[in-house]
């Protein structure tokens, strides 16, 4: 690659572009872990995560990824032998089915098309039919990463009520949270699981479980529970304001930053932010004549979106073309879409002027590609970017 002048633009959706602000605090030098001043910085965050989460109660912070947080959801709530139902909605909801049968959990995996949520109806039915109420916990992705579609929670959440079925709901909230309407107690999620790095604007390198009452004490049974994701340990250091074992300290610097940024703009207004560039992109998309992964207009990922390819075209050359003419990366296409599909990322640290040049970007890339298109799709993007 020759030089490139001015930023990169990273356009995957996640990790995301940190702040300028999250830098500088993630900069400071290190604390003691074991001092006063750790306890208050501890206490301060704790309780900044749970309206972001949406809940009153605890929230925990590891020191891993989201795919270790998943882990986490599920050892410290069932045990070997138990049956959990998931739904196949793309690659990642695929890989945590994955992980449940190798920790020796027996899956009941519900086949999707990649193109759909999590279906409320088809997840009613299973638990319906489990009369002996064997079915010990749901997980469901809220918004698949690798296909731009966001599943309707609530709507699971009622059609599980409905059931009268006991199981568990866990949620992966990994490219959701902080860019999405989230509500882990209105709508009766027993773990939402997150990372840091994407919507809450920090690198890689924190993940979170807020875990509900039912939760809590379905994880006293627990049997798969191991020692590093253990939540009791955990909940008990926090209380005084410390961790059982050495945190992330200055990630934790970072996430004080990134909430603090998020309470200023306000929850209502990150979401709305989100929903406009989402829109704008997706009216892109349509204006070149190509089709938006997603085929249910209700779940549009507000996070990303998944671009999908004429026949005859590779998404991965479009990519290539664009980074290294552009210097702008986008996300691959994972699993079954390698090659299909191209995701552009707008979540997190992202203004209209970002947006504007990321959709010119790819633009330019498509038409350099060789790819049939339509040059209005901008125009049409900025169109919305115009609008309240």
């Amino acid at each position: 690659m020759t030089f490139q002048s001015g930023r990169h633009f990273l356009q995957i959706p996640g990790p995301t572009n940190v702040p300028d602000q999250v830098l500088r605090a993630i900069s400071a030098p290190t604390i003691d872990h074991r001092g006063p001043e750790f306890a208050a910085l501890t206490s301060e965050l704790l309780d900044a995560l749970k309206p972001v989460f949406g809940t009153s109660g605890p929230v925990i912070v590891f020191p891993g990824s989201g795919t270790g947080a998943w882990e986490a959801a599920l050892v410290n709530t069932l045990s070997t032998g138990d049956r959990v139902l998931h739904v196949e909605t793309g690659h990642f909801a695929t890989l945590w089915q994955q992980m449940a049968a190798g920790l020796g959990l027996l899956v009941d995996f519900v086949p999707g098309d990649w193109r759909h949520g999590a279906s409320p109806e088809a997840i009613a039915d299973h638990l319906a039919a489990d009369s002996a109420r064997t079915i010990k916990a749901v997980c469901v992705v809220h918004n698949e990463t690798s296909t731009g579609v966001t599943s309707r929670i609530s709507e699971i959440r009622q059609a599980m009520d409905a059931t009268g079925h006991p199981a568990l709901l866990l949620v992966d909230t990994i490219s959701s949270l902080g860019s999405i309407d989230y509500r882990h107690d209105e709508w009766g999620v027993d773990v939402t699981i997150a990372g840091s790095q994407k919507g809450l604007m920090l690198p890689p390198g924190l993940g979170f479980n807020a875990v509900s009452e039912k939760a809590l004490a379905a994880s006293r049974t627990a049997r798969l529970r191991t020692s590093y994701w253990d939540w009791q340990p955990y909940i008990e250091a926090n209380r005084r304001g410390f961790f059982p074992y050495t945190p992330a300290t200055n990630l934790l610097y970072g996430l004080a930053e990134a909430l603090r940024i998020l309470k200023a703009e306000g929850l209502p207004a990150v979401f709305a932010r989100h929903d406009r560039h989402a829109a704008a992109t997706r009216a892109a998309v349509r204006g070149w004549g190509l089709e938006v992964l997603c085929a249910d207009e209700r779940e549009y990922s507000s996070s990303l979106t998944a671009v999908l390819m004429p026949e005859d075209q590779d998404a991965d050359k479009v990519r290539k073309i664009i980074l290294e003419r552009f210097d702008m990366s986008l996300g691959a296409g994972l699993g079954r879409l390698a090659g299909r599909v191209f995701r552009i990322g707008h979540l997190g640290h992202l203004g209209d002027l970002t947006l504007a040049g990321t959709l010119a970007g790819v633009q330019m890339g498509l038409q350099l590609a060789g790819v049939r298109i339509d040059p209005g799709g901008l125009a049409d993007a900025l169109d919305v970017l115009r609008t309240e």
